[in-house]
């Protein structure tokens, strides 16, 4: 009976170690939710207070574009000529500026790349036997504040390696104007002041150096230079890393409000535009590329995507007749993938001097020839028509003309060559032809032949108005 008791009692012990274990693993508390990830796309919603512990990576992505302009004329000499620059947008991560415009760049030329024979033949017959060659650069220092040194690696993005100008859309003939029109047009004014105080920082070559430059460009060998002011995007191809920021529960509820009406961002194209290519409907993607404040509550951080299409597009024709582009963004994703319907208008956009791009007031783009075509044609004229007129009282003997005829149509046709051929070879009818050739091509290039295309390349900068409904755009002309 003894032994009976012993092993009922044992066998009740084991069932109530066991039943304290099972109650015990059922009321432990669930394991902890993994730490928030520091990335911005996992980011509490809004409604969601976010914790203390939550933060916000302050990353400027593989892929950004500094916008790089050179401070200083470039006299291209070899391959590993160091380069100087200075940023001319400043740089965001979310919403903390990390690279202030005007920030020392430095790289260094890494390819020179030659031109084709056809080209080189080409140019030679317009008396240039040294045609411009392709410069490629790499830029792999920045300097911030106190001297600090950031190593960068960077590839500079084709159609770039221009001089740009900041061009601001027309004033729209609406009578008085609203406070979110003022409030637009408040932005672009400060936009252009910011463009302005970069462009003091460029050391553009005085009145007589540039006299100088066009002088010895005339030159049949002659160097090659870059001008001051020439902009490059250079392209991360790795991150660079400022730490982080706690994401605090203010900013994670304001970031999911609408924009006001009236408020303007900074973005940057994502792909490049050309009215040769471009479609109607074609889609066009930009990136924020500066936070955007109301106040001091953060409305979207840098980074935020704007999606759009091409609403009109006419290509180039003939009787130079530009190129024309109208674009139009509809609709806002939030770095968290949260997208909102929006409306705006095309500002200003920064784009190449050569192109002399005008915007309406409807936010159209287009390419305009520039105003100086007419006096190079008509002094092409004009030294064609002094060598047909010759020098009818000519006493020197000389039955082809005088040497200030032919030399006039040389320099019509062939430029120094043109004038040296003139002034040695004594003969009237080779200066016609050749003052002819030149009056012909340049009415030819300036009047009859296709006109400019208007071309945005990827990163292109741009200031886009919000909340706003921009006028039913007109056809393109």
């Amino acid at each position: 009976m003894a032994r009976e008791r012993l092993i009922f009692a044992v066998f009740l012990t084991c069932v109530w170690v066991i039943s304290a274990h099972a109650q015990g693993v059922l009321s432990a508390p669930a394991p902890p939710p993994p730490a928030a990830d520091a990335a911005l796309m996992h980011r509490p919603i809004t409604g969601v207070d976010a914790s203390a512990s939550d933060t916000i990576t302050l990353t400027v992505p593989k892929g950004t574009a500094l916008q790089v302009i050179l401070d200083t004329e470039l006299k291209i000499q070899k391959v590993g000529q160091p380069v100087h620059g200075r940023i001319a947008e400043p740089v965001y991560a979310f919403d903390k500026l990390v690279v202030p415009a005007g920030a020392v760049v430095t790289g260094r030329i890494t390819e020179l790349r030659g031109v084709s024979g056809g080209r080189r033949t080409l140019e030679a017959l317009n008396a240039d036997f040294t045609p411009s060659r392709m410069v490629h650069i790499e830029f792999d220092d920045l300097e911030l504040a106190g001297s600090r040194h950031i190593p960068i690696r960077t590839s500079v993005t084709p159609g770039s390696g221009r001089v740009i100008q900041f061009v601001t859309a027309g004033e729209k003939k609406t009578g008085v104007k609203d406070a979110a029109s003022q409030k637009a047009d408040q932005a672009k004014e400060e936009a252009k002041r910011e463009w302005d105080n970069v462009m003091k920082q460029v050391h553009e070559p005085g009145k007589m150096r540039r006299i100088m430059r066009y002088a010895v460009a005339q030159l049949p060998v002659h160097p090659q230079y870059i001008d001051a002011g020439t902009v490059y995007f250079a392209e991360l191809k790795e991150p660079l890393d400022f730490g982080n920021e706690p994401l605090t529960p203010e900013i994670a509820a304001s970031l999911n409000t609408p924009p006001p009406p009236g408020s303007s961002v900074h973005v940057r194209l994502m792909t490049t535009l050309s009215s040769a290519t471009a479609r109607k409907g074609e889609e066009v993607d930009a990136v924020v590329s500066r936070p955007l404040l109301d106040g001091n509550r953060l409305i979207l951080p840098q980074g935020s995507l704007l999606k759009g299409s091409v609403v009109q597009v006419q290509p180039a024709r003939r009787f130079s007749r530009n190129g024309q582009l109208r674009i139009d963004f509809h609709e806002l994703v939030l770095p968290d993938g949260l997208e909102q319907k929006v409306e705006t208008s095309l500002q200003a956009v920064q784009s190449g001097k050569g192109q002399n791009v005008k915007l309406d007031s409807e936010g159209g783009a287009e390419a305009n020839s520039p105003k100086t075509r007419y006096l190079t044609t008509g002094v092409s004229v004009a030294l064609a028509a002094v060598a047909f007129r010759g020098d009818p009282d000519a006493s020197n003997g000389d039955t082809a003309g005088n040497t200030t005829s032919r030399t006039a149509g040389g320099a019509g046709g062939f430029k120094i060559v043109g004038i040296a051929v003139g002034v040695s070879v004594h003969s009237q009818p080779l200066g016609m032809a050749m003052g002819a050739y030149g009056a012909s091509i340049s009415i030819y290039t300036h009047f009859i032949a296709r006109g400019n295309e208007l071309e945005f390349p990827k990163n292109t900068a741009m200031q886009i108005a919000m909340g706003t409904r921009p006028p039913e755009p007109g056809p393109l002309r």
